[in-house]
């Protein structure tokens, strides 16, 4: 859109008539712990009609002075930077003058009403006809005069939709595929409850999405698992479980058949760490003992069946032994996959598959998951935010 009232200047340039104009006062958001209704003066424009630059505005944001004393000692540990963003960003006006948004404001003052929304009634079910549109319609009309982000079309065309919620089709057989990066909360008070446990919400792409978490519940289910994380790949899958249940100077038992990507990442990465390792024939008891008795064992890691040579391991056998000296048993049962093997009934801690193989089918996705106790994997999961192989959904 062009921004310059000289008619002879392309869009977004400025002739050498029009003169810059200066940047406007900070917004004062004193005295409204909501910041409802924030001050900001308009920017004004030099040598030039205000008509002309009245849309202009250079925006200063500061914290409201309030902000960081509405949360309490565990909040203001925990809050993220993106967490505050997201609350300003919902909470600062821009407003330009008493006269500049006028149009707009009319505009939107004689909108007609939405219609309202047909329903059918079926027992206690309502079923919304019109659900998409509707919901848009009534969630504006709801929310625009408290929602001071809302007065002008700038600011519809952004946030119309999207930071008042879409219309979600849960009854899709398909499910739907939310490309997000980052989610929003509508106020301070609903940041504050979510960073001290008393409210479910997502928060951050890499921390979970609702379209991969269809796909964590698809798995826990296959497997009669308590919980399952999912990653960007088998490897991170790997990598990350060692990471998080492995610690410094400890030791883990692995077997000779084994992708070789693994291999390279226990016999090079984890000794930096002070990690050692035995490897055992997978059919060999005899030395996983040997390994249990002379090492203190903190996982036992194998493939079953093994890649490449199809190798199975007695899985309830080997729980057997490693528990009894208190190590855990992760089985990567990729070549199986739940509908033929379910290591966890077996007595496996936990399973790993890298999804890409078989459960992906089709040689166009990349992902990896690991299923077990909750316990154990919120250890992994609490790993895996850190180093960020997050699956895109």
């Amino acid at each position: 859109m062009a921004v310059s009232s000289c008619s002879s200047q392309k869009i977004l340039s400025f002739s050498s008539s029009c003169s810059s104009f200066e940047c406007r006062s900070d917004p004062d958001f004193s005295g409204s712990a909501r910041f409802d209704k924030p001050r900001i003066s308009a920017a004004r424009v030099i040598g030039a009609s205000t008509a002309s630059f009245s849309g202009v505005s250079s925006l200063i944001f500061r914290f409201p002075p309030n902000f960081v004393r509405q949360l309490s000692t565990k909040a203001r540990r925990n809050c993220s930077n993106i967490g505050v963003a997201q609350i300003v960003a919902a909470s600062w006006s821009n407003s330009v003058g008493s006269g500049s948004n006028s149009a707009a404001a009319t505009a939107a003052s004689a909108a007609p009403a939405p219609p309202a929304p047909v329903e059918i009634t079926s027992g206690d079910d309502i079923a919304l006809v019109d659900g998409l549109k509707n919901v848009q319609l009534e969630a504006l009309a709801d929310l625009k005069n408290e929602a001071s982000f809302l007065s002008s079309d700038g600011s519809l065309a952004i946030h119309a939709g999207e930071r008042l919620g879409r219309g979600i089709v849960t009854d899709a057989i398909t499910t739907p595929v939310v490309n997000t990066s980052a989610y929003f909360f509508k106020k301070t008070a609903e940041l504050i409850d979510f960073k001290e446990k008393r409210r479910a919400s997502f928060e951050y792409g890499r921390y979970g999405n609702p379209t991969t978490v269809v796909v964590e519940e698809k798995m826990s289910a296959l497997e009669g698992a308590e919980s399952t994380v999912i990653m960007a790949s088998g490897m991170s899958a790997s990598t990350v479980m060692l990471l998080a249940l492995v610690p410094a100077g400890g030791h883990i038992v692995t077997t000779t058949d084994c992708y070789r990507k693994t291999r390279i990442f226990i016999e090079t990465v984890l000794p930096k760490m002070g990690i050692t390792a035995t490897v055992i024939d997978p059919a060999d008891m005899e030395g996983l003992e040997a390994a249990l008795n002379n090492n203190n064992v903190s996982l036992f890691f194998t493939e079953s069946p093994t890649n490449p040579f199809l190798r199975c391991v007695d899985v309830k056998l080997v729980s057997d032994l490693c528990h009894k000296k208190g190590a855990i048993v992760c089985i990567d049962g990729t070549f199986a996959t739940p509908l033929n093997q379910k290591a966890l009934s077996l007595g496996a801690d936990l399973v790993l598959h890298s999804a890409t193989k078989f459960i992906g089918g089709h040689n166009d996705v990349l992902a990896g998951s690991i299923s077990g106790s909750g316990k154990l994997v919120t250890q992994i999961r609490n790993l895996h935010h850190v180093l960020g192989g997050a699956l895109n959904p």
